[in-house]
């Protein structure tokens, strides 16, 4: 008699929560496209960076190996070995024929040693000033190039939070070495990175392209599904804005925001309130101790007690620093760039966000979230509400200052 043997059943049924990712995914990225009017690419490949330790060297490397271009652009480029490594990594690919252009904040770059500078334009640097304040009215000055891209060879892109600075180096093991992610994306998203530099290049400089620009085509790099939103320094609601409310409206399970500079207007505001109240969990990570801008943490603590209230959980990280601008929702997509949750960024400063599709890359964001609370203090409804007099007059005070932190 002859055995056949049973080969195992596939089970037709298919997997439920798959599906709801994958429809959660979807209804997210036509939302994105359609409300901000930019159409999100497929095919990338995105490597989070975490602290100056990953993200220097990985950048640093990139422009040494350069062989076209070299297009870079930061709102802090201060000093220690560090800066001195940037430039001297820029001024030697230019003395090899790398078309090298770099554009700085007139404001924010303005402690940038003079030798430097010296070094990369001796070299054939092109080096570019964004609205240098001695040059501006009062109301231009107050719109920044907040932006942080480096694009090389139109192959390889980074953004994220890092300046370029000593405060930036280590792994934020002590109040000295900031707690920062910045991305390394390869694929066709890089095209977007490059507009964002492209566009703030195009006012500070008389040209925009030359014949060492190849326009390649970009080919597939990895899995990612990326969105490059750009903010704007100009008037009334924009794509930032846009950007944020979407994904928060959106949320059916979690968001979790890491920012250095939460401050921002009533609008927001209610909007984590509304968010949280329909059930989803929603983590705000901040500075603690060690934050740079104390004015602009006195005006975002003005909200604890509603944001508290309404079952917002907030962490001060205890460490350094918290400088990281990343949001996190339903653990499938990601938002990632130069954006912090306050008025600044969302109405004044030109500002560039990667909205990403991929669970991978999620979860990596959001193991970093986890670490990083294990490193944080909760913040304590009725502790909170019983806070000093001293302290809520500091936060009355701060008040009219509050639309431009």
């Amino acid at each position: 008699m002859t055995t056949v043997q049973e080969q195992p059943s596939l089970d037709p049924r298919p997997d439920p929560v798959a599906n709801t990712r994958d429809d959660a995914r979807h209804r997210l990225r036509r939302r994105l496209e359609r409300l901000i009017g930019i159409a999100a690419t497929e095919g990338n490949s995105l490597t989070p960076l975490r602290n100056g330790d990953e993200i220097f060297p990985a950048m640093l490397a990139r422009i040494r190996a350069a062989q076209h271009t070299v297009d870079m652009m930061t709102f802090v480029y201060w000093r220690g070995e560090v800066a001195r490594q940037f430039a001297e990594a820029l001024a030697d690919r230019a003395r090899r024929g790398v078309r090298v252009r770099l554009l700085l904040d007139g404001f924010g770059s303005r402690l940038i040693e003079k030798d430097l500078l010296q070094m990369m334009e001796q070299a054939g640097a092109d080096v570019a000033w964004f609205r240098k304040p001695l040059w501006l009215s009062p109301l231009k000055q107050n719109h920044r190039c907040h932006r942080k891209a480096l694009v090389v060879d139109e192959q390889v892109a980074f953004t994220g939070g890092v300046g370029i600075a000593e405060e930036w180096c280590g792994d934020a093991r002590n109040a000295r070495e900031w707690r920062d992610t910045h991305v390394e994306v390869r694929g066709p998203a890089v095209d977007g990175i490059a507009a964002a530099f492209a566009q703030n290049w195009a006012e500070c400089h008389h040209e925009l392209f030359d014949d060492r620009d190849r326009f390649i085509d970009l080919s597939p790099q990895g899995e990612s599904m990326v969105q490059v939103v750009r903010g704007s320094a100009s008037f009334g609601w924009q794509d930032m804005q846009t950007l944020i409310r979407v994904v928060l409206e959106s949320a059916e399970e979690r968001v979790r925001i890491a920012t250095a500079y939460f401050a921002p207007d009533e609008h927001f505001i209610d909007l984590l309130c509304r968010t949280a109240r329909r059930g989803v969990e929603v983590e705000v990570l901040l500075p603690g101790p060690h934050t740079d801008k104390r004015v602009c943490q006195l005006a975002g603590q003005r909200f604890y007690d509603d944001l508290l209230s309404c079952g917002v959980r907030i962490w001060q990280y205890q460490p350094t620093m918290m400088h990281a601008k990343v949001l996190t929702i339903d653990r499938v997509a990601s938002l990632i760039g130069s954006t912090n949750f306050n008025r600044r960024s969302l109405d004044h400063d030109e500002e560039v966000m990667l909205a990403v599709l991929d669970e991978t890359f999620t979860a990596s964001l959001d193991s970093h979230f986890n670490q990083d609370l294990l490193l944080s203090e909760r913040m304590a409804a009725g502790r909170w509400h019983k806070r000093p007099a001293t302290q809520r007059l500091k936060e009355t005070a701060v008040a009219p200052l509050r639309r431009f932190l």
